[in-house]
């Protein structure tokens, strides 16, 4: 029996496939379970997340507070959950100006190479020189603290992995015969790079974009717990950690249930982007 027809015949292919779209699932509903939770937390928080009642801080997982309170006498659980929204906006709009801005900066250096793709090699060079996190503090330092430093952070720092992963396909692809083709019947350059290549290299900077939503988290995440991201009172699960970790050993609540939540998320995207590269094809 030839290879293919014993590969049928076992089964391979079809689980494989189930595998790939069982992971593509799984974390498309959980990332859409985060998603839910954030628009649906004004219904869904049984507590207002800001509100103080001295009369309940540092109250254990009850039938109350499911998740507990805080120093404070704050709900851990309507914390969590309101927290959901600015968790959310870190991972997703701290990666699609990164994105947008390095697929536009690796499309042109990768098809006018010459002195253009030169001059943005170097400036590559001159970022990747500092550590990510040091430059990332060093940009929110001088802006101050806040969400949209943040923000302006990761576009200014953030757009290289895209902009190096675009650039290496386009290398490659823009000698193709279908290019030659487009060339030859006076279509202009703008229309070949983003009609024609950017298409067929784009799949790659998704699937990264799925993983790099992790480290925007973390980062995020990071950032608020060493008090130069999100700012007090406002429930976001980094600044959670932090004021929580006073109470660590005798409040473990605290940090546990925010902790686990940036876990999680962060879980939720790492399969989705694993489901997407096996979707596209990306690791083979």
């Amino acid at each position: 029996m030839s290879e293919p027809a014993a590969i049928a015949a076992s089964g391979t292919r079809p689980r494989r496939g189930l595998r790939r779209q069982g992971t593509l699932v799984a974390g498309a509903a959980l990332l859409a379970t985060f998603v839910f939770l954030a628009f649906a937390a004004p219904l869904v928080a049984p507590y207002d997340p800001i509100a103080q009642d001295a009369a309940v801080r540092l109250q254990g997982p009850s039938f109350l507070h499911p998740f507990g309170t805080d120093n404070f006498g704050r709900d851990i659980l309507s914390r969590v959950i309101w927290g959901t929204r600015i968790d959310l906006q870190i991972a997703i709009i701290g990666v699609i100006f990164p994105f947008i801005i390095g697929t536009t900066l690796g499309t042109v250096a990768g098809f006018f190479g010459g002195m253009v793709d030169a001059v943005f090699m170097r400036l590559v060079d001159i970022i990747l020189a500092f550590p990510f996190l040091v430059l990332m503090l060093s940009i929110i330092a001088i802006l101050g603290p806040g969400l949209s430093s943040f923000f302006i952070a990761m576009a200014l720092v953030g757009w290289v992995s895209y902009a190096r992963l675009i650039r290496a396909q386009m290398l490659v692809l823009k000698n193709h015969d279908y290019v030659v083709a487009a060339v030859s019947l006076g279509f202009s350059r703008t229309r070949i790079m983003f009609r024609h290549l950017l298409p067929n290299t784009v799949a790659g900077s998704v699937v990264f974009a799925m993983s790099d939503a992790v480290l925007v988290l973390l980062s995020g995440a990071a950032i608020s717990y060493l008090g130069l991201g999100v700012q007090p009172p406002t429930a976001e699960w980094g600044v959670m950690v932090a004021e929580g970790q006073p109470f660590v050993t005798t409040a473990w609540w605290i940090t546990l249930f925010p902790g686990l939540s940036i876990v999680t998320l962060a879980f939720a995207f790492s399969m989705l982007g694993d489901g997407l590269a096996d979707r596209f094809g990306v690791h083979e």
